[in-house]
């Protein structure tokens, strides 16, 4: 859902021209950045099992890379 949103804005900013509308479209992917690597470190707090899940699913956001 992160990965998708974020190819939506940013496709819908360079669709409609607005380069300047790109500025906040950085700023709202790195805040989408921080909150899945919060996200991350709670749920491996605090969920049970979910430490051992994610060490067998290795990518959080993108396939390959991260």
């Amino acid at each position: 859902m992160y990965v998708g949103g974020s190819f939506l804005v940013t496709g819908m900013a360079l669709a409609l021209g607005s380069y300047a509308a790109l500025i906040p479209v950085g700023v709202g992917l790195v805040a989408i950045l921080v909150r899945t690597v919060l996200e991350d470190r709670t749920l491996q707090n605090e969920l049970d099992g979910y430490r051992e899940y994610a060490t067998r699913v290795r990518y959080r956001l993108i396939p390959g890379l991260w």
